[in-house]
């Protein structure tokens, strides 16, 4: 037996919800989100954002204060999480130390109606699902963790539920576990068709996973998109801070024509699309890999002196002092030329910098 493409899978909807704990703690402010059925949106935020909470009140382990919340056509607001037709993976795995591999992922099938032999040929599908098929009769302590996190996702695939959830699932694994698993995670969810939604802090994970990704600040929704969205166009000072890594310097937008802004930081100037902004004060965010390093001149160009210079294998990171800020830059070049103490002249590649209101 294999598992095949979910036909269960559904979208979720949030309307206008709210969660308050005690009298004044408000944890998810009037939220509204939609996610489709069949793909993966991440919750991204720092800690207290509120994207824990969202997921719990999906899973029914939370009850909203106001609002509405739907699975598929069907409103679960006031539902318990027995009643939801939903599976989570935690962060700390959650596998019964007694149970053998084969069992652990068995457990939930025993009490949703399947005969005995499909219970079996359920778990030992979900576990080659996984790259576990050897390991069934091993103990959860004789996995690593890496592997451990695999058995807690085939215990929640083999459900097939209409909506699968992680909460932080690789925060207990070492880098490059994480990279292994999430991609894992991915082509599953893809394979299978699965509505999954996955809450994590880490802006790489977020980014290498998600169709879509929600970023949530101080209990609300501060910008929803793809992740290209998001790292290329970020809505405000927060998301392009969050996403990644980028300098925020001031500029002036001296003239607007055909929503092209001229933008001018002290001597230097590029065009750039508007957003939306007047003349006046602004701010520009610019991508690391977006500031281009040359050889001092007179130009139009950001004169800058390389305060620092780090090796790190594939590439080089280089911080620049300038007379507004230091930048951070990065370069794929490792046989560069440049050294601590120079004075270079910055320019920004045509594509990648973006205009934030101030």
């Amino acid at each position: 037996m294999k598992l095949k493409q979910n036909s269960k899978a559904a979208s979720v909807s949030f309307k206008n919800v709210t969660k308050i704990y005690g009298k004044d703690v408000i944890a998810v402010d009037d939220v509204s989100l939609s996610i489709e059925a069949g793909t993966l949106v991440t919750l991204l935020g720092p800690s207290g954002c509120g994207k824990t909470t969202t997921l719990r009140m999906i899973a029914g382990l939370e009850m909203c204060s106001s609002g509405t919340v739907e699975i598929g056509d069907v409103d679960v607001t006031t539902l318990p999480a027995t009643d939801r037709d939903v599976s989570m993976v935690f962060q700390s795995y959650a596998l019964f130390p007694h149970m053998s591999v084969l069992e652990n992922v068995s457990y939930g099938l025993k009490f949703s109606g399947f005969k005995k032999n499909e219970i079996s040929e359920r778990a030992i599908a979900g576990l080659e699902l996984v790259g576990l098929s050897e390991y069934g009769a091993r103990l959860p302590s004789e996995l690593s963790g890496g592997q451990q996190q695999r058995v807690a996702v085939a215990r929640a695939l083999v459900l097939e539920p209409q909506v699968l959830l992680f909460d932080e699932p690789l925060s207990n694994l070492d880098a490059k576990l994480r990279r292994q698993v999430r991609e894992e995670i991915r082509e599953i969810q893809q394979n299978l068709g699965l509505t999954v939604v996955y809450v994590t802090h880490d802006q790489e994970e977020a980014l290498a996973v998600s169709d879509r990704i929600i970023v949530m600040k101080n209990a609300v929704i501060a910008q929803d998109g793809t992740p290209r969205d998001l790292y290329d166009a970020p809505a405000n000072r927060f998301v392009a801070d969050f996403i990644g890594e980028a300098n925020i310097l001031p500029c002036e937008i001296a003239a607007i024509k055909a929503e092209i802004a001229k933008v001018k930081i002290g001597d230097y100037s590029l065009n750039l699309p508007s957003r939306g902004l007047d003349k006046g004060s602004a701010l520009l965010a610019v991508r690391p890999n977006r500031v281009i390093i040359g050889k001092s001149k007179p130009n139009k160009n950001l004169p800058g002196k390389i305060i620092r210079l780090t090796y790190v294998g594939n590439h080089l990171e280089f911080t620049i002092a300038t007379e507004f800020e230091n930048l951070f830059a990065t370069s794929s070049d490792v046989n560069s030329e440049f050294k601590v103490g120079d004075d270079v002249a910055i320019t920004f590649a045509d594509k990648g910098p973006v205009l934030l209101e101030s």
